[in-house]
């Protein structure tokens, strides 16, 4: 499967997830991503400092996170959990799950009308399902 076919089949295409992308963990390329959904650079930075991180919660770059926020696709997220290998931030009643695997790092992005619940599930299902066949 392209890595087009998970950000559309596996991510857009189960409903909880209105705009993904797909980038190497290093950042410095974008494998897959939706129609309009560009993750910057200068927005990839702070994001693989905080997974790379030992101490999630007392780290650097988490607590700067916590501060002031994630921003994915020219928005803020105010960061609502921060562990292992996931980030979570909401805007409302809309929000991000962002999932880092051996490789890539996995952005989904969810509508007001979709359960926080059932995004991360979708996006962090993904994560998972890459993780085991090594990627």
């Amino acid at each position: 499967m392209s890595w087009q076919a998970y950000v559309d089949a596996s991510l857009v295409g189960t409903g909880h997830i209105d705009k993904a992308c797909i980038v190497s963990a290093a950042g410095d390329s974008t494998w897959a991503t939706s129609e309009g959904f560009a993750v910057g650079a200068d927005e990839l930075k702070p994001i693989i400092a905080i997974l790379n991180e030992s101490d999630k919660q007392n780290g650097p770059a988490s607590s700067k996170a916590f501060s002031e926020g994630i921003y994915v696709g020219g928005e803020r997220y105010v960061a609502t959990r921060i562990e292992d290998r996931h980030i979570y931030g909401r805007q409302g009643r809309t929000g991000i799950c962002i999932v880092k695997t051996n490789q890539a790092i996995l952005i989904g992005h969810y509508g007001e009308n979709v359960q926080a619940g059932n995004a991360t599930q979708t996006v962090e299902a993904l994560g998972d399902y890459l993780m085991g066949q090594g990627y």
